[in-house]
């Protein structure tokens, strides 16, 4: 990410209008919206919020790094700053100087499905902001050479640095999904790619990523504040309407499941302090029937100060420093995942064992209506002070648009959580959970022996 980010992924909770009906949520706030298409592919979408002075900006690329190939990763990411760079009507530096000077905030960030961009100004900046995201889509390519491409690589590679090869259990991650996933699988490798494929890449190379992806009829851009829409149609059209459209992309609408045959047991070593335990299961893509009771059983497993680990764990025995859960769900596929810090002294092994209770106790008893309500009750909450900005509702409304095939979700989605039960929580569990995983040990360097190992401690 070229800066901080405060709204990386909006989570799948939210945006659009809808008619209600019998599987759709009666408590969820509209989002009124207007879509159109132009002629040259470019989906627009715009939503009219006059309670504040702002207007957002927010355009979505369908390309992530599951576009990338094997040996050539890194490019969606690596595009995600150069297109902040300048472009044939906007001088080096001057895409940031200019919407600072208005009092704009601007963004973007890469996914392995998607990349965004974002500009959050003063409602009279509306046409700065369209003219210079309209410059980098269509008139990128004439400026963009050599010394550009070097200089963002370098920005990205110490990225990498800093994020993943520099940071305790920073290469977590990327040990985890080459151990989950199979070499041609598009998610087997980490948004930011490899240091020896973005080192790798040539000046034509990444033109020629930027001519297949960044065109108009492979981009959304969504528009939500304090605007008129006759205003914002028309300068839409000024500005990208002229971009020629760009060739058909054809991009995978599924892969095969993925089977771990037995529990996988790995070992990284880091320069870190204490081991740390990554469990991780395959399961289903967003949206997919058991998507949403997966998330529910994240929240009940160890994502708040009453969930199951964290009181058990944290709480009660004090046996370690965080636990956290989590569904994540992406376009093709998704993976559960269980991360616990042990305290200093803690033997891995222990801590395995207490998890492996806690997660039984789930498979065999399951959860209570209280531990439903509450996930239920949080997921609420998130989902309404996620919509309170204008930044929220663009990019909700390109994230339903993209992954649900229409902006038009919000009650539909919401509904898949109201829906859930106790009984589903306890299904998904034993389906998912209560199958072979990879069991990831980052311990210190020279510790290999802590590693939790088939015997089910460390070795």
């Amino acid at each position: 990410m070229r800066k901080t980010n405060l709204l990386v992924a909006l989570g799948y909770l939210i945006t659009g209008v809808s008619a209600a009906g019998p599987a759709v949520s009666q408590t969820t706030p509209r989002i009124a919206f207007e879509k159109y298409t132009l002629p040259n592919g470019l989906q627009v979408i715009l939503h009219e919020d006059h309670s504040t002075p702002i207007v957002a900006v927010n355009t979505w690329y369908h390309v992530g790094s599951g576009d990338e190939q094997p040996g050539r990763t890194g490019f969606a990411h690596l595009f995600e700053h150069i297109m902040f760079m300048g472009s044939q009507n906007v001088p080096v530096g001057m895409f940031d100087q200019w919407l600072e000077a208005a009092g704009a905030d601007n963004n973007g960030s890469t996914t392995e499905d998607r990349t965004n961009y974002y500009e959050v100004l003063p409602s009279n900046a509306l046409e700065l902001a369209l003219w210079l995201d309209a410059d980098r889509m269509g008139w990128l390519l004439p400026t963009m050479d050599l010394p550009k491409v070097d200089l963002q690589r370098d920005v990205v590679k110490n990225e990498r640095r800093q994020s993943y090869d520099n940071v305790p259990y920073g290469r977590a991650d990327e040990t985890i999904l080459a151990a989950l996933y199979p070499k041609s699988h598009p998610y087997s490798w980490p948004v930011i790619g490899s240091m020896a494929d973005l080192s790798a890449a040539t000046l034509d190379d990444t033109k020629n990523f930027f001519r297949t992806y960044y065109a108009p009829n492979n981009a959304t851009i969504s528009i939500a504040g304090d605007f008129d829409p006759a205003t914002a149609r028309r300068l839409v059209a000024k500005y990208f309407g002229s971009i020629p459209r760009g060739p058909a992309v054809t991009r995978r609408t599924s892969v095969p499941p993925v089977v771990i045959p037995s529990d996988r047991f790995l070992v990284l070593e880091d320069k870190v302090q204490l081991p740390r335990l990554f469990y991780t299961w395959p399961t289903v893509k967003l949206f997919a029937p058991d998507d949403a009771a997966l998330d529910v059983l994240a929240q009940v497993l160890a994502n708040d100060k009453n969930s199951r680990l964290y009181k058990k764990l944290v709480y009660e025995l004090q046996v370690v420093q965080s636990v956290r859960a989590f569904q994540e769900s992406s376009r093709l596929t998704g993976k559960f995942q269980v991360d616990v810090l042990p305290k200093p002294g803690q033997a891995t092994a222990d801590i395995d064992k207490l998890v492996k209770v806690e997660i039984a106790g789930i498979i065999s008893k399951g959860i209570t209506q209280r531990e439903l309500v509450r996930a239920q009750n949080s997921f609420r909450a998130q989902f309404l002070d996620r919509i309170a900005s204008v930044l929220g509702k663009a990019d909700a409304l390109n994230s339903y648009n993209y992954f649900a095939g229409t902006p038009d979700y919000v009650r539909q989605d919401a509904a898949r959580y109201d829906r859930v039960t106790a009984a589903d929580v306890q299904r998904v569990a034993r389906t998912y959970l209560g199958k072979p995983k990879i069991v990831l040990t980052v311990v210190p360097e020279g510790k290999k022996e802590l590693m939790l190992s088939a015997a089910g401690g460390a070795k």
